[in-house]
């Protein structure tokens, strides 16, 4: 794909700076931005961007004298997120189902929908208008796909759950996986029926080899628009909010509710039956122990304000130093109380 910079910058409502006419053939980031292609800049990557082979920069407002065809816009990451979509060309996958496709008794499938070879879609199941399964795809009994909603090879939507509209869930992610529920008695473990399902609301996105456990009764919830990482486990009967953020290989523990826009780190964990607050952000490898209030910016395990954390991060670096400081006066008490 080819167009000039003016049409670009018509495109995502941006003003330029320099030589509008100048045409762009493709998109790319600061380093790998080649003599035709247009990239973006924020802080602090503008001073990196002065030096790159991109024929023009999409920027943030504010930015004085930079040295090349700049195209100014609001939000330069959303921007160029508008232009990745535009430039990259849609695959084609042809509407229908496949005949190397199972579809079970009673299913019941919308209009211009994609079932590709070897999806399995198995009995009462409900398929919505323009979902997409790819290959090897599993939708167990009386499961429900949402309009618009793409699932990718080898994911599973067991029995009973609930996928919303515009969802995508990606390769492998398991949705309505059994709750991890068990009683003990005289060292044996008997397994708990997990019989509720889980319901993603629309415009969820679920990342590769992510697992989230079905309610041992009711639902598992996650809440719209909320996306997830690759590997990470969300336990039976957890609430997660709306618009959340889940970074790769969190663990939620079970029962545990989430509340609207709050974003967890890498690896953050959190114990069971607490509930966090919303609007709120947690460093990577936060150990959640307890109910959390909403707008707070933690780190640490146990979690704690993420300014005290920086704070202890920053002290333990002199603990050596310090150690050795105090075996020094302890020598030196000793020896004053010898005379």
């Amino acid at each position: 794909m080819k167009k000039t910079l003016q049409e670009i910058a018509d495109y995502v409502g941006g003003r330029i700076e320099g030589d509008s006419s100048v045409v762009i053939e493709g998109l790319d980031n600061i380093e790998g931005a080649g003599a035709h292609d247009l990239t973006f800049a924020v802080e602090p990557h503008i001073e990196e961007a002065k030096h790159t082979k991109a024929v023009a920069v999409m920027l943030p407002p504010g930015i004085t004298g930079f040295p090349k065809t700049s195209l100014i816009v609001d939000d330069p990451r959303a921007s160029f997120a508008r232009l990745l979509e535009l430039f990259t060309p849609k695959l084609a996958i042809p509407v229908g189902v496949s005949d190397e496709a199972y579809i079970g008794s009673g299913v019941t499938l919308g209009k211009d929908i994609r079932i590709m070879p070897f999806a399995c879609v198995d009995d009462h199941a409900v398929i919505g208008d323009r979902a997409t399964l790819y290959p090897h795809t599993y939708i167990g009994q009386y499961a429900e796909i949402g309009e618009d909603t793409v699932v990718y090879s080898s994911a599973t939507v067991r029995e009973h759950c609930r996928v919303g509209k515009r969802c995508v869930i990606h390769s492998s992610a398991v949705i309505g996986s059994d709750g991890f529920g068990f009683t003990t008695k005289d060292g044996i473990h008997t397994k708990v029926p997990q019989v509720g399902n889980v319901v993603l609301e629309d415009d969820v996105e679920v990342g590769a080899h992510d697992g989230i456990d079905r309610a041992a009764m009711g639902s598992t919830v996650i809440g719209k628009g909320t996306k997830i990482d690759n590997l990470v486990h969300v336990g039976h009967n957890c609430k997660i909010g709306p618009n959340c953020l889940i970074v790769a290989q969190t663990g939620i523990s079970g029962s545990t509710t989430v509340g609207h826009n709050v974003t967890f780190g890498g690896q953050v964990g959190t114990v069971g039956h607490i509930k966090i607050g919303a609007n709120s952000v947690y460093a990577a490898r936060s150990g959640i122990i307890g109910d959390m209030p909403e707008d707070v910016f933690c780190a640490g395990f146990p979690v704690q304000s993420h300014t005290e954390w920086l704070r202890m991060q920053a002290a333990m670096k002199h603990l050596p130093e310090m150690a050795k400081k105090l075996k020094q006066m302890e020598k030196k008490l000793a020896t004053y109380e010898k005379a």
